[in-house]
């Protein structure tokens, strides 16, 4: 008897359905073209890596938490982004770094004073045995002649606009909570006021360019497991923000 056609007994097609093969063409296309793309893009590895180690300084991720002490990589990698004043800022605060080298060399206080670049600006970081006497907060008679000096510099036309913060900074010791400054808030607080007072009363210094900030103990730059490390953290720095910085922060 003859096979009727259309019968149940047909044995089904072998391999993947007719749908698959045009799915796969797509995705095989899409592959393609994302591929394509990424060999018209290029990656600059400077940038990259200096916007790496940024957010790790402004994330307190690097030593002591503290930001990227020099910005010369990400001067470089970020060169053809800055605009022309932002180009002219950081070539002026070049200038005034070697300046204030020349200066603190010449007067023998270079072990003393350092100039650095922070993400916030140019900073002139004084050991606390130059401005004061242990646990105090007035200011040497010889300090006073070497912030006046340090004056000249910040009044030069390229700088008249610029804002300053002076900041305090202690160690963990704690201080006598009988004297004028019973903890170390006050006393960062106090040499950084009497920094800014001399500047303002004695150096005519625009008040408004200036700002106090006592950070006490918790903006160590170094371990506070040694004398010597616990000196480092006794300092007064005074910070020549960048404009960028101050619009950040409005």
């Amino acid at each position: 008897m003859a096979r009727k056609r259309g019968s149940n007994n047909e044995e089904p097609k072998q391999g993947s359905p007719a749908w698959m093969n045009t799915y796969g063409d797509m995705v095989t296309l899409l592959l393609c073209f994302f591929v394509l793309l990424f060999s018209f893009s290029e990656v600059n590895a400077k940038k990259f890596d200096a916007l790496i180690e940024s957010f790790q300084g402004s994330l307190g991720i690097l030593d002591s938490g503290t930001a990227i002490e020099s910005d010369d990589l990400i001067t470089e990698a970020m060169k053809n982004d800055l605009t022309t004043n932002q180009k002219q800022e950081l070539e002026d605060f070049r200038n005034l770094q070697e300046s204030l080298e020349d200066y603190l060399k010449n007067s023998g206080l270079e072990s003393d004073i350092l100039v650095t670049h922070e993400n916030a600006g140019l900073v002139l970081r004084f050991k606390d045995n130059v401005l004061f006497d242990p646990g105090q907060a007035i200011l040497k008679q010889r300090s006073k002649k070497i912030l006046t000096d340090i004056v000249t510099f910040l009044e030069a036309p390229e700088f008249i606009d610029k804002s300053i913060r002076v900041e305090g900074h202690t160690d963990t010791v704690r201080s006598d909570p009988t004297s004028l400054y019973p903890t170390n808030w006050e006393l960062s607080a106090g040499r950084a006021s009497n920094v800014v007072r001399y500047l303002v009363e004695e150096s005519d210094l625009e008040p408004k360019r200036l700002a106090i900030a006592g950070y006490g103990e918790y903006h160590p730059i170094a371990p506070n497991d040694t004398a010597e490390n616990r000196s480092k953290n006794r300092r007064v720095d005074i910070v020549i923000l960048r404009s960028e910085y101050i619009i950040s922060e409005s």
